[in-house]
């Protein structure tokens, strides 16, 4: 991104007052007394309501900005043997989660593309708030509590058991169904406004691609920062355990989105638990930022401590060419 990305920006803007950064999730332009929020993000790796994740997930890192993601764009590639029904699906679930998040879908584009085995959907998300009036990734700051909400792996556990089901035949039917369902866990958009308007929010990610820890690493660059967080503190789902230890896959590598990450006022973090309970968000505090961006450790269930390896590649990929 530093050697190659960063140096091919274009012209610059004086209304782009957040371009492109590392862990960061969006732009910011400044429209008079308005900050737009702009994020655009592919979704490459699911079969199952793709249109669906398009949305969300672009809607999620807005939302993590501590602003209401209002308009959406996409752009559908499909393979060269698509028909209606593809583009039929696709758009029904972007209407419906759109019309959940009280986005409008503004525009976009449909094309079939030689070469493309399944359908690609990017996606294109926006929102408004009051100038300067949000939080970004970059915001963290040294001693502030790390709070997960949800659980870890939500996204990779979702697409497995829906994609992938015919490989974790020895699950029980009821806990694949219940895998399957955790699509309607992906959106943040509830918890991170919830959080960011309780007060004491220094920061919000939402950890995607590399999971939890790929996650945690992208706030912490963005930040400059270190971090310590406790395996035992860090909420995983059993039928998450189960479909991981199928495919032999760590949940804490595994695509993300449904959870958030939060950086907040040690002295204000009992605030935002107690909204996001009241709006019935499980959050808990898996860790705390420390100065040095050298220490990044994860204190196993044992009790020994080491680094949080950076993810090379998200394990949903590894459980995809296992299968």
């Amino acid at each position: 991104m530093k050697n190659v990305i960063f140096r091919n920006l274009g012209a610059k803007r004086d209304e782009v007052v957040l371009g492109p950064a590392a862990g960061v999730d969006c732009a910011v332009i400044n429209l008079g007394d308005k900050s737009l929020i702009v994020k655009t993000d592919p979704i490459t790796g699911a079969l199952e309501r793709i249109g669906w994740l398009a949305v969300n997930v672009n809607a999620n890192d807005v939302s993590t900005f501590g602003v209401e993601p209002a308009f959406f764009l996409s752009c559908i590639l499909l393979p060269e043997n698509a028909d209606t029904k593809i583009v039929e699906t696709i758009t029904i679930h972007m209407d419906r989660a759109a019309k959940e998040l009280g986005m409008a879908i503004i525009g976009g584009h449909c094309e079939s593309t030689p070469g493309l085995k399944n359908p690609i959907v990017v996606g294109c998300a926006m929102g408004l708030t009051e100038k300067g009036n949000y939080v970004t990734a970059a915001g963290a700051k040294a001693g502030d509590c790390i709070i997960l909400t949800k659980t870890a792996g939500i996204e990779g556990t979702a697409i497995l058991a829906s994609d992938r089901k015919d490989k974790l035949k020895t699950m029980r039917s009821s806990a694949l169904k219940k895998a399957q369902e955790f699509f309607n866990k992906i959106s943040v958009t509830k918890e991170a406004l919830t959080a960011y308007h309780s007060g004491g929010v220094h920061a919000m990610h939402d950890p995607t691609e590399g999971g939890v820890a790929g996650g945690l690493h992208e706030m912490a660059d963005a930040s400059n920062l270190g971090f310590r967080i406790s395996e035992g503190k860090i909420p995983i789902a059993e039928e998450t355990l189960q479909i991981c230890n199928a495919f032999d896959i760590d949940p804490l590598y595994l695509i993300a989105s449904g959870s958030l990450l939060i950086s907040a006022d040690k002295n204000l973090t009992k605030n935002i638990l107690r909204s996001l309970k009241d709006k019935e968000i499980p959050a808990t505090v898996i860790g705390e930022f420390s100065p040095s961006p050298k220490e990044r450790i994860i204190t196993r269930k044992d009790g020994t401590e080491e680094k949080l390896a950076r993810p090379v590649s998200d394990h949903l990929w590894i459980a995809l060419a296992k299968s």
